[in-house]
């Protein structure tokens, strides 16, 4: 047991024997403070999963009037500035030292109509807003690679006033296959870990990516490696530098990676999770309008063990600039948290002053420099009506990821319609059969009946994925890539279940599966439009000519594990929210919807094109 493991383990037996005699005599919140000996009170602030998510959302009251705002970064900004303050004030009689340390746990950005409004203007408002805000630490999380490492070497230091100041760390990403990424690292900017100096004190903050990234994202040459030894390697080289105080602050998917992590990690003192996005918050800690008692995935916070034995305060926050974590933990002069300040401690909700109480002023330079320009360019994407919806259009996220909707069969038929539309020009086959991952649908919502506008489609297919087509897929690998695309479907309840965003949403075939039978032996009766049965009722794959399959690229690299392995695939120039897009618009004569949605051809609950049994 390294010497420090030692001394941590054996302080806080003693220290729990000391609280066992004095435990009636302390107060409700702050968990043995006057009695543990804080040497030094730290407030981590925290938020995660941004995602582009600047504009504050309306906040409206029964009779759909706007009454105020949630969210959003120039509030977000307030919100943290008056965190900052309250986390030096000292109660009267307490002369304990205290600071704060302000942390994100990634996904800063993400592909989305604000986003598009960077691309469009040439300015990172994202980063815009980063910089301003003075993080101390930024970690990678799997959404910042979406649009590849150039531009995610791109967004760091174009969009940073000095960038390295906050560094982007991940302990277990290897960047020396990308030169841009690489660079950045060899000049300090991306970093396995940091210390900070908060009041004298050294912090150390130690991050990681989720081992997922190759299937979720498109890190390119980026190699991912084990998080568990390659953060205990960092978190060990910062003790054996005199660092006592070591914050984890991950984006692995979902905080129970975290608390599973913790029990096995030595010398770490605070997790701060990202990537689920859950909401941890307290029976007496205020909630935004829009969430409730049923939103909430556990208390804030919640507590692991780590591997040297001592509790670990374990927090996230559910994203989007909706709230700020806000954790009071208290030291002791050897580096163990031996308190936390449970009054202190909690999410800080983000909302306009007309809410309540607690709420702020936007922050005037960030509404300015990035609000106002990205709400300019939304609005003009939600002025530009291209169709009309017969009926509503359910992109709802766990629809998408575990059962046919009209929404994904409109989808996966436009990147079919397009595919055939350019396949003379790039001199492919016309596909027989599309495929559109759930992942890749993003509006999260039922679109209702009504105009359709083009920042709908960008609400919908964001992402920076191209339409491709594989000329020649064998009918024994396409079998292969639907039971990929089946392969990890919640049970339900609920209804719909969800599931990864490797489900299908399909155009030109129709197929079955059981969600009982064994993995690979889920789909039967795969049947081509035109009647042609490529997997019968057995599961057997019927023998003929191969398949010309129009997908996304994301996927034709390997996205969401899909098995296309090294089979040859053109990209055709166009993105699947254009691909969307031209597709409503083209004449009926040419294919196209003309600017109709049919219930007809939508109808809800999609048109027999998925069958699940069990």
């Amino acid at each position: 047991m390294p010497p420090r493991a030692r001394s941590k383990r054996w302080t806080l037996l003693a220290l729990l024997a000391a609280l066992a005699m004095v435990l009636a005599l302390v107060p409700s919140g702050v968990a043995g403070a006057e009695d543990h000996d804080v040497d030094f009170w730290l407030t981590i602030l925290h938020n995660n999963d941004g995602e582009s998510e600047v504009i504050p959302a309306e906040v409206l009251d029964a009779d759909d009037n706007v009454i105020g705002f949630e969210g959003g970064v120039a509030y977000f900004a307030k919100v943290l500035s008056n965190a900052r303050t309250d986390a030096n004030i000292k109660p009267k009689g307490d002369n304990t030292s205290r600071g704060s340390i302000f942390v994100s746990s990634g996904d800063n950005f993400l592909a989305s109509p604000s986003f598009t409004a960077s691309e469009a203007n040439g300015i990172f408002y994202d980063a815009v807003a980063l910089d301003a805000l003075k993080y101390d630490a930024i970690i990678l999380g799997n959404h910042d690679f979406d649009f590849g490492p150039d531009v995610l070497a791109e967004f760091i230091t174009e969009g940073f006033s000095n960038p390295g100041k906050p560094p982007y760390l991940s302990a277990n990403l290897d960047f020396s296959g990308e030169p841009a990424l690489q660079a950045l690292v060899d000049d300090g900017v991306i970093a396995a870990s940091t210390v900070v100096k908060v009041k004298g004190e050294d912090i150390g903050v130690v991050g990681a990516t989720t081992e997922n990234l190759p299937f979720i994202s498109s890190p390119r040459n980026v190699v991912v490696n084990e998080v568990l030894t390659a953060a205990q390697a960092e978190i060990d080289a910062l003790e054996a530098m005199g660092i006592d105080k070591i914050i984890f602050v991950s984006h692995l998917q979902n905080i129970d990676e975290d608390i599973a992590l913790a029990n096995q990690l030595s010398g770490v003192d605070v997790m701060v999770a990202g990537g689920g996005d859950e909401l941890l918050a307290s029976d007496d800690d205020q909630l935004l309008p829009s969430d409730g008692p049923g939103d909430v995935f556990g208390d804030y916070p919640l507590s692991a063990v780590n591997a040297d034995g001592a509790d670990v305060p374990v927090v996230t926050t559910s994203g989007s600039y909706g709230y700020l974590g806000n954790l009071v933990v208290g030291f002791d002069d050897d580096g163990n948290v031996v308190a936390v300040d449970d009054d202190a401690s909690g999410p800080r909700r983000v909302v306009s002053q007309s809410i309540g109480a607690d709420g702020v002023k936007p922050n005037g330079a960030l509404n300015a420099q990035v609000v106002a320009p990205v709400e300019a360019f939304v609005a003009d994407l939600a002025s530009n009506i291209i169709a009309n919806s017969e009926v509503d259009l359910d992109g709802r996220r766990n629809a998408v990821r575990s059962v046919e909707t009209n929404e994904g069969n409109l989808i996966a038929d436009a990147l079919r319609w397009q595919a055939d539309q350019l396949a003379a020009e790039f001199g492919v086959p016309s596909p027989d059969v599309a495929l559109q991952n759930g992942g890749g649908i993003r509006n999260d919502s039922i679109i209702p009946a009504g105009p359709i506008s083009e920042l709908d489609t960008f609400d919908m297919v964001p992402f920076p994925n191209f339409l491709a087509v594989f000329p020649a897929i064998p009918r024994s690998q396409f079998k292969d890539i639907l039971e990929n695309a089946v392969s990890a479907v919640n049970d339900p309840p609920p209804e719909p279940p969800g599931g990864s965003g490797r489900f299908a949403q399909v155009s030109g075939v129709s197929f079955e599966w059981d969600q009982a039978a064994a993995d690979g032996s889920k789909v039967s009766n795969v049947v081509l439009d035109d009647g042609t049965v490529i997997v019968d009722a057995s599961g057997n794959v019927v023998a003929g000519p191969d398949l010309t399959v129009a997908t996304i690229d994301f996927l034709a690299r390997g996205g969401d594990q899909y098995p296309f392995g090294t089979a040859p695939f053109t990209v055709l120039g166009v993105s699947y929210q254009q691909a969307l897009a031209n597709y409503i618009q083209a004449p009926t004569a040419d294919g196209g919807l003309g600017g109709t949605i049919s219930a007809a051809d939508y109808p809800e609950g999609g048109e027999g094109r998925i069958t699940r049994f069990n």
